[in-house]
């Protein structure tokens, strides 16, 4: 586990400090597993993913969260983060349908350019009450982290996506 491509792909910079991945975090749309830097096209991301967490325990608990850092588009992101999703109290070695949704999931729709969807795992100090956001545009991980006592990610990873293009007409 290496956090070399999220040094490439400017998320570890742009939405995250450096860290060191200590668990192994799989997620699959359907049957298209997410792996850094992969582009999805939006039409395969519309239903929430599968998550699972391999390492941990049982008695070890995960927060989820998905964010968009190129909002509205890459080339000036002053929206930055726009937050998808956010799922808490994720048992180690389980899936995320186990733990609580406190923010639904929603559909990546991009509209300028490619963004990046970025899955970030955090290790929770126990069960404990993560605190939904107040708003999911100008989002920032760290400062949710720091504010729900999270510490740095266990796992990150990132897709692209970019608007699906409508058919040209003659």
């Amino acid at each position: 586990m290496s956090s070399e491509p999220l040094l490439v792909g400017r998320v570890i910079g742009d939405v995250l400090d450096s860290f060191t991945p200590s668990i192994k975090m799989v997620i699959t749309f359907d049957t298209k597993k997410v792996f850094n830097g992969r582009e999805l096209f939006p039409s395969t991301v519309t239903a929430k993913p599968r998550v699972e967490i391999q390492g941990g325990d049982m008695r070890s608990f995960f927060t989820l969260v998905m964010t968009d850092p190129d909002v509205p588009g890459p080339s000036d992101p002053y929206l930055r983060e726009h937050l998808h999703w956010i799922v808490t109290d994720i048992p180690g070695t389980t899936d995320a349908t186990f733990g609580r949704e406190i923010v639904n999931y929603e559909i990546p729709k991009p509209d300028i350019g490619i963004h990046r969807f970025v899955f970030v795992l955090f290790k929770q100090k126990g069960r404990q009450s993560v605190t939904p956001p107040s708003s999911m545009d100008h989002f920032n991980t760290r400062t949710f982290a720091a504010a729900n006592n999270l510490g740095l990610p266990v796992a990150a990873v990132y897709f692209n996506a970019q608007r699906a293009t409508a058919p040209r007409r003659r």
